[in-house]
């Protein structure tokens, strides 16, 4: 096998391993309101998700192409570049993750790719028209719609169930949950899966296997679908935690109206190819689940650093991907030298977590606070 074939599929590796993260990184999107409110239990909820996420990766590829021949110009991407730009995207979902911070992985494989193929091709290489056109603009729009539908569908559950008994009502809504979180895990499969696919079919057109503007062959498909169904089993409770107990206190219509108004944002922009981040269209759905819940609480000190973390995530990960392309590209010693600085950080990030651990078991409990939340907290 020649250097440039064992590159091609070191490449479409690391595209899985992102694929991975990605699918624990976003179970939160689908499953954390259902199992704050007890509608799921955190293990069967981990599961539907999964399946409902490989079952979702079949089902389009418009985001698929979108990525692989609209963010950048496939024919200056070199298979370096998409290592380099991996590499970034999985660092900056692993320090979110650890952080318990819903960021969103589909702008950190944005930012990731955006950095190296400045940094490996030049500015003529990203197109910029499209990245303002089909990432910036909906990742402002997408949060605030789906916060808006949410805070109105919210208010509608509790004005239609206001004359039933709370005991019937709540176990209404709670099985309704099991439906609206389904739908949420397929939804989330026909977006964020896609996003893989798009970056192993630039590989493969980087590295002339597929001709340009090619879609994702079938293999593609099922390969990217498997990753991120995997991921998605592992369950990244961290997050979970800060979704279904950080943001406000979800009671069951208030899960089922935030799941099902996200489910509503992300088919629709699945369907028309905007590679949007379901992590901030979750979000905002949940956080309008409780302004329209009549005194709620929402606790405002944890979304304004989730802001942060979302308004940090593109130029983030383009630093990161932009510095690995410039390593990378010194040749093969670059790439391996990458390569093993990534796969430490995985290792020291993954022993940070160990020390206050998340699981299915404690999930539900109270978040740890620090002392006035002055510090990131990586207690969720």
């Amino acid at each position: 096998m020649d250097s440039v074939s064992f590159l091609l599929v070191a490449v479409i590796l690391t595209a899985l391993a992102f694929d991975f993260t990605n699918g624990f990184h976003d179970t939160a999107n689908s499953m954390a309101t259902s199992i704050a409110t007890g509608a799921l239990s955190p293990r069967v909820a981990v599961l539907v998700a999964a399946v409902l996420n490989l079952a979702g990766a079949f089902l389009s590829t418009e985001v698929a192409k979108t990525i692989s021949n609209g963010i950048v110009d496939d024919a200056k991407v070199s298979p370096v570049m998409i290592f380099a730009g991996l590499i970034g995207a999985i660092l900056w979902n692993l320090i979110t993750w650890l952080a318990g911070l819903p960021s969103s992985s589909s702008h950190a494989l944005f930012g990731g790719l955006i950095g190296a193929v400045w940094v490996g091709a030049g500015e003529s290489a990203v197109r910029f028209t499209a990245i303002v056109e089909k990432i910036v603009i909906p990742a402002v729009a997408s949060p605030v719609v789906a916060c808006a539908v949410a805070t109105l569908a919210t208010y509608l559950a509790y004005v239609i169930t206001h004359r039933a008994a709370a005991q019937v009502a709540r176990k209404g809504f709670r099985a309704g949950q099991v439906g609206s979180a389904s739908l949420v895990a397929l939804a989330h499969g026909t977006n964020d899966a896609q996003k893989t696919m798009g970056v192993i079919t630039l590989t493969l057109i980087a590295g002339g296997v597929l001709g340009h503007g090619s879609g994702p062959p079938w293999w593609v498909v099922l390969m990217a679908g498997l990753a991120i169904s995997f991921g998605t089993y592992v369950g990244g409770w961290r997050i979970i935690r800060t979704m279904g107990k950080g943001l406000t206190d979800i009671q069951p219509p208030q899960g089922f109206a935030a799941e099902t108004s996200a489910t509503a944002v992300i088919l629709a922009s699945s369907h028309l190819g905007f590679p949007l981040s379901t992590t901030q269209v979750c979000t905002g759905s949940i956080l309008g689940a409780g302004l329209g819940r009549r005194l709620a609480h929402v606790r405002w000190g944890i979304a304004g650093r989730i802001a942060v973390s979302w308004l940090l995530t593109l130029p983030a990960a383009a630093a990161v991907g932009g510095v690995a392309a410039w390593v990378a590209g010194r040749g093969n010693a670059g790439v391996a030298l990458v390569a093993g600085v990534a796969v430490a950080a995985a290792v020291g990030f993954y022993a940070l977590s160990r020390r206050r651990p998340v699981n299915p078991d404690n999930v539900n409990e109270p978040r740890v606070r620090e002392p006035a939340e002055r510090t990131l907290d990586t207690t969720a």
